[in-house]
């Protein structure tokens, strides 16, 4: 209520004090580090932007607001698989364990660095380019990289896309309805179907080896494909709504994608604010298509490599962007009118669904040897211990079967989210609101409710 009793000038203020105190919560001291990378952001825009100043001194500015994002992002992303890889190497080569400082082992992951390290560089990169204006003031800008609806899990919300919005933006009751109806329906899908089937999962890849049946193994993936979708665009859905409510209008991260009849397709359909971003700031510098189709393969497994690192540092999250990376270059040298260009579109989106499957047992194991004993149960060499028929009696009930089924009528039956309530009307809204407090309800029976994409 704050927020909308005060005048026009002081909204910003408030809404990044507010932001402070959310992103606070987990730890004070890491607002510490996101006004510190604000300051230098802001610092460097100043000097991109200055009245005469030349083309060294903007590139300047530039690199010195990328290689600071990137630094303090792969200190704290990286450091620890940094040092956990030479111990490793530095036993494999037989010269014993490396020595390295406790301190390497120990570092603190600040959540959501990965999303706002992002934002706060994309104001220099698009200064530079002419692509944005510079914001008006401090407090203006650290309210764009604070802004709590998406700074601790997306979109990624480039500063080119909202600068015109931080200038002049309007506060409507039909914008607060539309953007309290988008977040009922995140929150409902966070609640009401992510939560159900990351229990199915967590059940399937916690089994141990021998435990797990192809079966089970098959509706243990399926149910993670479904969790980690539903979680992810369900915080989307309502970042993008509570921004809507403040008067800004955040882009939008999904496009029903396990729709896809190819895993290029795919990523034009998923987590779209971290594949543009990659696409505009990385694959497009390096080259793209423009210099051959060698190095076009090259950029596409360069920039997915890097899309798998950005997700964590575990050599499962490269494994996870090389295959979709090679994914991507052999769906280019086919071309479109390839043997599997030319098949139904239904068995292409069945085929690609079931590619993207075997990159999540990736994505969600720990480590290499738990995402093959897991692909192995799924191609049948696993499930011949006594508790895998126990494990199978445990999960394939009724609720399993319900929630599995909605998931899949939800994400191939229906709309995504967005275009459902391109027109919200009055019984969307009265749906909405439905969906809410029946979530209100389950969410006090359902224990911890982490979003996942919060560890990234």
């Amino acid at each position: 209520m704050l927020y909308y009793a005060s005048p026009r000038v002081m909204k910003h203020l408030i809404l990044t004090l507010v932001s402070y105190v959310f992103y606070g919560w987990w730890n004070p001291w890491f607002t510490l580090l996101m006004l510190g990378s604000t300051i230098i952001d802001y610092g460097c825009g100043k000097m991109i932007t200055a009245e005469g100043a030349s083309h060294k001194k903007r590139k300047t500015g530039m690199l010195i607001s990328v290689f600071m994002n990137l630094g303090v992002l792969a200190f704290f992303k990286y450091t620890t698989f940094f040092a956990g890889n030479v111990s490793g190497l530095s036993e494999m080569l037989g010269m014993g364990t490396a020595e390295l400082p406790e301190f390497f082992y120990n570092i603190v992951l600040p959540v959501g660095i990965s999303f706002y390290t992002f934002q706060s560089m994309s104001y220099s990169i698009d200064l530079y380019r002419g692509h944005a204006v510079p914001a008006r003031n401090f407090i203006d800008f650290a309210c764009y990289v604070s802004m709590f609806p998406q700074l601790v899990a997306g979109p990624i919300v480039r500063y080119g896309s909202v600068a015109d919005q931080l200038r002049q933006r309007d506060h409507t009751l039909p914008g607060f309805v539309e953007g309290f109806t988008r977040f009922n329906f995140g929150f409902a899908k966070k609640i009401i179907l992510a939560n159900p089937v990351g229990n199915i999962a967590d059940a399937c890849f916690g089994a141990g080896e021998g435990v797990l049946n192809t079966p089970m193994a098959w509706v243990g993936v399926m149910a993670y494909a479904f969790q980690i979708y539903f979680d992810f665009s369900a915080y989307s859905d309502m970042a993008i709504g509570l921004g809507r409510m403040f008067g800004f209008r955040f882009p939008e991260n999904f496009d029903s994608p396990y729709k896809s009849k190819s895993i290029t397709e795919f990523w034009r359909r998923w987590h779209i604010s971290l594949s543009s971003f990659l696409r505009d700031y990385l694959y497009i510098p390096l080259g793209g298509n423009r210099k051959g189709e060698a190095r076009t393969y090259i950029n596409l497994m360069l920039v997915m490599l890097i899309g798998g690192l950005w997700h964590g540092s575990q050599w499962t999250f490269i494994a996870w962007g090389a295959i979709h990376g090679g994914m991507l270059a052999l769906e280019r040298l086919m071309g479109k009118k390839s043997w599997f260009g030319k098949m139904p579109g239904q068995l292409r989106v069945v085929i690609t669904f079931g590619v993207v499957l075997i990159t999540w047992v990736f994505f969600r194991a720990e480590t290499f040897e738990v995402a093959t004993h897991y692909l192995g149960s799924m191609f049948g060499f696993g499930g011949d211990a006594p508790a895998a028929d126990l494990l199978q009696a445990t999960q394939i009930r009724p609720a399993t079967i319900f929630y599995l089924v909605l998931c899949s009528v939800v994400t191939w039956f229906m709309p995504h989210t967005a275009k459902f309530l391109e027109k919200t009307s009055g019984w969307k809204i009265a749906l909405s609101l439905i969906l809410l407090a029946v979530s209100v309800r389950l969410l006090y029976t359902q224990g911890a409710n982490p979003f996942l994409y919060f560890q990234f």
